[in-house]
């Protein structure tokens, strides 16, 4: 189609580095180091679309969409460049790293100048694509699904291709309608769709009538928006505070028409393009950066942590991954587990002990940290380390940490004095925390007389107590095993300063007897035990809660969970918890709440706890809620709209439409969770129309996440899940608003959307 592409091209045309791309080259493929075969690599002139050549059973032509790309890295900064080249060649390599599970395409260019201009081309791509509104994005998604129904590729549309087009955009439209539509835009009887033909097609299918509705009720200037009647739809039906000055704003920035410009106006399609940009999200822009107090200790915030963070897959076989570390910082992880282990050459490696996982080395994954650990978040990385190595490879494992990691890794207190508390986020900005055992308490750093031991024992970690009391091998069978002590390495404990891992006693011992740099980890059925068993105390204190107000817990799954699921962390963030480590790698619900709970707060990895899970004195029981400054009762009603540009979930079958339904949940403490859902819309997931209105009774929302799922449903089956979306109750926006959609793996639906209207008010 002619007009395919204009999103992608977006002000790049005759950019030197994008001509470069548009008449390709070959480059080396390296999958091992025995396959590194040449392969022809171009931009297709969609600039959206790259091609390549394919040998697999004969030689073809292959294609992937940018949209499908994460991010492009230049160098051997991949770890099959890693293993599988020299060093020499490290100007002239590239890796294309995608999103989900596919695997990295790790390439090799014939000069440096040539990888200088493919990772310039590509990022520039990738920058745009980001910079499209969501109008743009509609558009690009629309287009390529016209060129893809194009099948001769004459830019015309017959109503066999039309047909063909709607089922690729998840609508399906019986033989009259079709026929309707396409005769109504066939203006020039010709029997195709051509050019203006094309356009007025594309405006009758994305006409947006729920739009129109609200537009019309409140342009009442001559059938415009005046800045007057946009300022009092921002106050009256957005809620908003806002000043005309905004209003003008606005219609500056996203009126399209210079005449309604000029008399400070906006039409209808100023509008539309106005809801679809931040300004008109669901999630509260101001919550996109760092906004909340971030000189409190550490132990006041919700940390964003990671379990098993070496592991691509399951607890057995899969493949240990510095890929894994990078994947989980990028998302903002601020907490990553290193199970270390002695090597056969010599050198600490990091896999999952007793299984078939495989295994990476250990100074290889303090690189990846050092490198990725502060790109998405300032704030501090603590690395939890699980040490099963022999002393001479703990003294290896000290020397990598101070020498890759240099004066960001955190090697005594910041005090001059014994520290009494945590420092904050603040203070530990671009800093590494190790936690792990260690042989003396903290003021042995500032006694004048060194204990001049240099290793002794110490028990296991509980984790590795547990890996070691349930060995699995790769049939699930367990083997006992007894609890051990390990001998510790001096060098290796003085690096531990603010995280060192005490067993848990009792929560009376640990008040008595525990510094509060001392910390504990609980397995997920302890710590669920002692928040439930905590909660129906008739004691006015909740001593999970108040263990939470001093000391750092952190909780992690089951060895059960072979397959690297999940559990929920929803009450044991209701007890203060707060390095609740979830495993990274595995899409479920579990993961969609902890990205909602660390979305707000810039992405930052760290969420300030409310004040009563902060502050001695505090009587909050999740469980059973007794008045206090906790309760601020409300009532969240939410009407579902609509959706737009829903996927298709089975792409091999050209006529399977979704019948989409939307579930809206809402977690929390016991007493506010609660799910709803709307009727199914039978095969149409381009522009299906809901209207349904709920209501939600809410105790404590400072706690409560809300969360989006969006089914293809289906009556003899489980339903399968189109997208999702979450976000903290208190980040949410009130009126008219759009809803991005997420795949199961947390990456944006580019085109994909709710339309909902949304009322967060004081219940009465």
């Amino acid at each position: 189609m002619e007009s395919n592409g204009k999103a992608g091209k977006h002000g790049l045309e005759g950019d030197v580095d994008l001509q470069f791309l548009l008449e390709g080259g070959k480059l080396l493929k390296v999958k091992s180091s025995s396959w590194k075969k040449n392969r022809m690599y171009k931009l297709h002139d969609d600039y959206t679309t790259i091609w390549h050549e394919s040998y697999r059973i004969f030689k073809r032509k292959e294609t992937f969409s940018i949209d499908d790309v994460d991010s492009v890295r230049k160098g051997r900064q991949s770890e099959g460049l890693q293993k599988h080249t020299e060093a020499h060649v490290e100007d002239l390599c590239f890796s294309i790293i995608f999103k989900g599970r596919r695997r990295n395409l790790d390439l090799v260019a014939t000069s440096a100048e040539e990888a200088r201009q493919w990772v310039n081309g590509l990022e520039k791509i990738l920058s745009n694509m980001k910079k499209l509104n969501r109008q743009q994005t509609s558009e690009h998604w629309i287009f390529n699904c016209m060129r893809k129904a194009d099948k001769n590729k004459d830019n015309m549309m017959t109503l066999k291709e039309l047909k063909h087009f709607l089922r690729q955009i998840n609508v399906e439209v019986d033989e009259t309608y079709a026929k309707v539509l396409f005769t109504k835009c066939d203006t020039s009887n010709s029997g195709t769709l051509e050019g203006s033909e094309i356009k007025l097609f594309y405006d009758l299918l994305t006409h947006r009538e729920e739009i129109d509705v609200i537009y019309e009720k409140h342009a009442a200037t001559g059938g415009q928006m005046s800045a007057n009647d946009l300022l009092n739809f921002l106050l009256n039906e957005q809620r908003e505070v806002a000043t005309l000055e905004d209003a003008l704003r606005l219609i500056e920035k996203y009126e399209l028409d210079d005449s309604a410009k000029h008399m400070n106006h906006m039409t209808k399609d100023g509008f539309l393009m106005y809801m679809q940009q931040e300004e008109g999200s669901i999630f509260n822009p101001a919550h996109k950066t760092v906004y909340q107090d971030m000189s409190q200790p550490i132990n006041h915030y919700f940390i964003s942590s990671s379990h098993n963070t070496y592991l691509m897959g399951d607890q057995l076989k899969d493949p240990s991954s510095t890929e894994a570390y990078i994947k989980a910082l990028m998302k903002s992880c601020r907490c990553v587990e290193l199970d270390c282990w002695d090597g056969a050459q010599g050198e600490p490696i990091i896999y999952h002990g007793h299984t078939l996982t495989s295994k990476v080395l250990f100074k290889d994954v303090i690189k990846a940290i050092k490198e990725y650990a502060f790109k998405t978040s300032e704030y501090p990385v603590i690395l939890s380390l699980e040490n099963h190595c022999t002393l001479e490879q703990q003294k290896l494992m000290a020397k990598h940490m101070i020498s890759i990691l240099g004066s960001a890794l955190l090697t005594s207190p910041l005090e001059d004095q014994m520290p009494t508390a945590f420092p904050s986020p603040e203070e530990l900005k671009g800093r590494f925390i190790i936690k792990g055992k260690r042989l003396n308490k903290l003021d042995a750093v500032y006694s004048n007389t060194s204990p001049g031991v240099e290793e002794d024992c110490v028990s296991e970690e509980d984790e590795a107590a547990e890996t070691n009391n349930s060995k699995t091998d790769p049939n699930g069978q367990k083997a006992k095993a007894k609890k051990s002590k390990i001998k510790l390495d001096k060098q290796l404990s003085d690096l531990v300063i603010y995280c060192k891992s005490v067993h848990f006693s009792g929560f009376e011992h640990a008040e008595n007897n525990q510094a509060f740099y001392e910390m504990s980890s609980f397995k997920e059925s302890k710590a669920f035990n002692l928040a439930e068993t905590a909660g129906k105390t008739l004691c006015s204190r909740n001593a999970f809660i108040h263990h939470n107000m001093t000391k750092l817990s952190r909780i992690y799954p089951a060895g059960s969970r072979t397959a690297s699921s999940n559990y929920n962390p929803v009450p044991l963030w209701n007890a203060g918890c707060q390095i609740v480590a979830l495993n990274f790698q595995t899409p479920s619900k579990e993961m969609d709440l902890n990205q909602g709970r660390f979305r707000s707060n810039g992405l930052s990895g760290y969420v300030l706890k409310p004040e009563f899970l902060r502050y001695d004195g505090s009587e909050f029981n999740p469980m059973t809620l007794t008045k206090g400054p906790w309760i601020k009762h409300k009532t969240f009603h939410i009407m579902v709209i609509s959706a737009q540009q829903l996927p298709k979930l089975n792409k091999d079958k050209p006529k399977s439409i979704v019948d989409p339904l939307v579930k809206v949940e809402i977690y929390g403490v016991p007493a506010d969770t609660c799910s709803k859902e709307t009727r199914s819309i039978e095969n149409n997931g381009f522009n299906p129309m809901w209207n349904e209105s709920f209501q939600f009774d809410i105790q404590v929302p400072e706690l409560a996440i809300l969360r989006f799922q969006v089914e293809d449903y289906d009556a003899t089956s489980q339903n399968d899940l189109i997208g999702h979306y979450c976000l903290p109750l208190t980040s949410l926006q009130n009126g008219y608003r759009h809803v991005p959609l997420l795949t199961k793996r947390g990456d944006v639906l580019p085109s994909a959307g709710l339309f909902v209207h949304l009322m967060l008010l004081d219940a009465k």
